[in-house]
């Protein structure tokens, strides 16, 4: 969701004048924050999730599913039945992207005892039941990843006409504006991004070439001014607004840890488990009514809101900006936080060299310094008339706004100023899941996965370059059967969570001797499952870690399914929902093997994943045999 502030939202050639002025202010922001809290010690572990859901009507007169643009009223009348009355109410609902999206979260962040994980799924199915009240007769919420048809004629209701227009906010041919939020926030950061970039975003996805489909597949599109013809790519779905990425829904983790250094530890250790948790839960294998040929949003998203200019990209000689930039703000990380981690830090890392040196020079440590210098080499992207003198002392907006603009697979989030919250990591990469069931197992697999590496102070560390590698693999379509990871060999050597000085570097880029036989490929059912004389398998580590721990039956019995979900979607018995989307699809009576997701075909696959998500319906392959509550 990021930083939600008010105001009068200044355009881009406004916000640009500023960008020095809140970068200034921001790593002042940064450095009051870190010298109030950097010795603070023994927060309580505290943890919660993200649920990113769609509001979908379901027309069965015309056989349409459609996106309701009424997230706004929803989202007022969730937060007047809930938190505007008690403090204490068990869900919290937020605005997103999508003016057919909402987020909801736990009232309470949950703790550290091990009765915690038998709450989860309660939570997530009183908020899909919370939601589902105060919405019309055929009107459902889905946790879909990715609308099949959106940006499809007729998607939204009511329906809307794109504005491929210079005024527009994203000038797209496809989605229209009205399907943006209606918070200045997310309009401002569209139009900022497109104005920034000079163009519009670009978004090429490779499709799926099925017996009928076109050869090559080639669009046109009469009211292209040019820029889509210039963008387009032969075999590739074209799609040009931010709308495309962030208008997908996802499923995230935030960790409260004990420690700064703590917190470090851990950004680093789940860094190396998002390319493998993002292909286990691949949920997204179509895009603008066509199925592609990946199973994960995460390189749609990032393109969505890549403002860089032809410079940044490289296109270009610098003459107008400072940096060559190598990946979107949209992506994955880009340095280990740990000094354990710093040998194995081999990417380029492109940082802003006097932010560094005064982060330095405050008595920063060399990997955070150029942590946040990494960070604050971006301009902010949205800008409040009214939050541009601040007081640095007791404000972090500033800060804040390039912190949240940085949407990488982890981040790392210091305290909010004046608040007893703690040191924090968000673990981002994870799609969206149809059921509460689903949803709340990956959650805990993830949180239990914290546990065991705190624990036995485990050390996954791989070259950053390898972990990019996997990323790309990642959302290859059926990636978590055939796709093949770089992972550690021996996990049990420990990391030092405190700064070592002495530590060894890598210089230039060249790994230390030895690093690359710490490593090797590995298939994810290897990686979660275990192999004999390979890797012994997060699921017995977890394992291990419970028959230690004091667990009420009820609550073992829980986490169990949980993790036989995962264990079998590891190793193929049951399906990823990408695969059950596109068995769905290939199988229905009117898909023509041509590619095409047509409205007829949409509704049915919605109609579904409703009557599954309701507990309506049974669906053995993607959840097979094991518990799922419904509403």
């Amino acid at each position: 969701m990021g930083l939600l502030s008010q105001g009068s939202p200044l355009n881009w050639v406004e916000t640009k004048k500023y960008a020095d002025h809140v970068r200034k202010h921001g790593i002042l922001q940064f450095l009051n924050i870190y010298n109030k809290v950097k010795d603070r010690q023994k927060d309580v572990l505290k943890w919660g999730d993200e649920v990113e859901y769609m509001l979908v009507e379901l027309d069965e007169k015309n056989e349409k599913a459609r996106l309701i643009l009424n997230g706004h009223k929803v989202l007022e009348t969730l937060q007047e039945q809930g938190e505007n009355i008690d403090p204490n109410h068990p869900t919290l609902w937020r605005p997103e992207y999508g003016s057919y999206m909402i987020e909801g979260t736990p009232g309470q962040p949950y703790g550290g005892t091990m009765s915690e994980f038998n709450t989860v799924e309660d939570n997530m199915v009183k908020r899909r039941r919370e939601a589902s009240s105060v919405l019309h007769e055929h009107e459902t919420l889905c946790t879909i990843t990715a609308f099949p048809r959106l940006g499809c004629p007729g998607f939204t209701k009511p329906e809307f006409r794109p504005t491929p227009v210079e005024k527009g906010v994203s000038k797209s041919l496809f989605f229209p504006d009205e399907a943006i939020n209606r918070h200045p926030r997310f309009s401002t950061l569209t139009r900022n991004i497109r104005h920034r970039r000079g163009e519009k975003v670009v978004i090429n996805v490779p499709i799926f070439k099925d017996k009928n489909t076109a050869s090559p597949f080639l669009e046109t599109f009469p009211e292209d001014d040019g820029e889509a013809a210039r963008a387009v790519i032969p075999d590739h779905i074209y799609m040009d607004a931010m709308g495309f990425g962030t208008g997908n829904c996802c499923l995230q983790v935030t960790f409260q840890a004990c420690s700064i250094n703590e917190a470090r530890y851990l950004y680093d250790q789940l860094a190396t488990f998002c390319p493998i948790v993002m292909a286990l839960s691949a949920a997204s294998p179509f895009y603008r009514g066509f199925v592609s040929d990946i199973d994960c949003r995460w390189g749609v998203i990032s393109a969505s809101v890549d403002d860089r200019t032809r410079e940044e990209h490289g296109l270009e000689p610098l003459k107008n900006n400072k940096f060559r930039i190598h990946k979107s703000r949209y992506d994955s990380i880009d340095s280990y936080l740990c000094f354990c981690g710093e040998k194995y830090n081999d990417i380029e890392l492109t940082k802003d060299e006097e932010i560094y040196k005064q982060l330095q020079d405050a008595g920063i440590d060399k990997l955070l310094a150029q942590h946040i210098a990494h960070l604050f080499i971006r301009d902010p992207l949205s800008l409040f008339e009214e939050k541009i003198n601040l007081d640095d002392e007791n404000e972090s907006d500033h800060f804040e706004n390039l912190q949240s603009t940085n949407w990488q697979t982890m981040r790392f989030k210091p305290p909010p100023p004046n608040s007893d919250i703690g040191w924090r990591v968000e673990f981002r990469p994870m799609e969206v899941q149809l059921t509460d069931f689903e949803n709340s197992a990956y959650v805990v697999f993830i949180v239990l996965l914290t546990r065991v590496i705190l624990s036995y102070k485990l050390d996954f560390l791989i070259p950053l370059s390898k972990v990019d590698e996997n990323m790309k693999v990642a959302q290859k379509r059926n990636a978590v059967q055939e796709g093949l990871f770089y992972f550690r060999k021996d996990i049990y050597k420990g990391c030092n969570l405190l700064i070592d000085s002495a530590s060894t570097a890598v210089q230039n880029g060249v790994e230390s001797e030895g690093v690359h036989e710490e490593y090797t490929l590995m298939s994810i059912d290897t990686i979660i499952n275990g192999k004999e004389g390979v890797f012994q398998g997060l699921i017995p580590i977890l394992n291990c870690y419970l028959e230690n721990m004091e667990v009420d039956v009820d609550t073992r019995c829980t986490i169990l399914n949980y993790l036989k979900l995962i264990k079998k979607r590891a190793s193929g018995e049951l399906m990823t929902m990408a695969r059950w989307m596109r068995e769905f699809v290939t199988k229905h009576p009117q898909y023509k093997k041509d590619s095409v997701i047509s409205d007829r075909i949409n509704y049915d696959l919605i109609c579904q994943c409703d009557r599954i998500a309701r507990g309506q319906e049974h669906c053995p392959e993607l959840i097979g045999d094991l518990i799922n509550r419904g509403l």
